[in-house]
């Protein structure tokens, strides 16, 4: 994201929680466990915003499991650092360069942020070169992508042309970035692609 996006969620941050509503976190709740990601996996909450998904993810990887979580904007970080404490590590950073290590997680979850990616197919490229083997790529909305597209619009300013793609360009994107068994569901109750980093027989 672009620094104007980091400038805009720092301004946001003291208030983001009070525009969380109760539907929002039972379909967050609802996805999550949907997923049925394995005990013990480790996930990268990619925009984590101020932690909203941790709850879930905690409830999901266990004790066993470990938790990354990276956002642009440092007030944002903060926030979810007051929230949720040291079982959690926080990463200041943008999706598209990382400082994470190739093949470093399980699990990659963007939660109602894609839209925001400037450079959404070198964002793509990146968590295709952190994602392990096997591993997962979730993108989430608990609104449809009309619905998410309109809201921006609606904002205006630094986010009101940041789009969720039709499904035809998010597969492209996705494939052309080397995943595999990408799936997209789209409809009132929300938002869902799933995509995996192939793994070859044997290994």
């Amino acid at each position: 994201m672009s620094e104007q996006h980091r400038k805009y969620f720092n301004e946001k941050a003291a208030h983001w929680d009070q525009m969380v509503e109760d539907k929002t976190l039972q379909g967050l709740d609802l996805i999550i466990k949907g997923l049925e990601i394995k005990p013990g996996s480790v996930v990268l909450d990619v925009g984590t915003g101020t932690g909203i998904l941790i709850p879930f993810l905690k409830e999901a990887v266990g004790d066993s499991g470990s938790i990354v979580a990276l956002d642009l904007a440092e007030e944002m970080l903060k926030r979810a650092k007051e929230k949720h404490g040291e079982q959690v590590r926080y990463v200041q950073g943008d999706i598209v360069n990382t400082p994470f290590e190739d093949n470093s997680f399980d699990e990659m979850i963007c939660n109602s942020c894609f839209p925001h990616f400037q450079d959404k197919e070198v964002a793509v490229k990146e968590m295709m070169r952190i994602l392990k083997p096997g591993g997962r790529v979730t993108v989430c909305h608990t609104a449809s992508r009309e619905d998410m597209n309109a809201m921006h619009r609606s904002f205006g300013g630094v986010v009101g042309e940041d789009m969720l793609p039709d499904d035809d360009e998010m597969k492209s994107m996705f494939q052309q970035a080397g995943f595999a068994s990408i799936e997209i569901s789209d409809s009132d109750r929300g938002y869902l692609l799933t995509a995996r980093r192939y793994q070859p027989r044997g290994r």
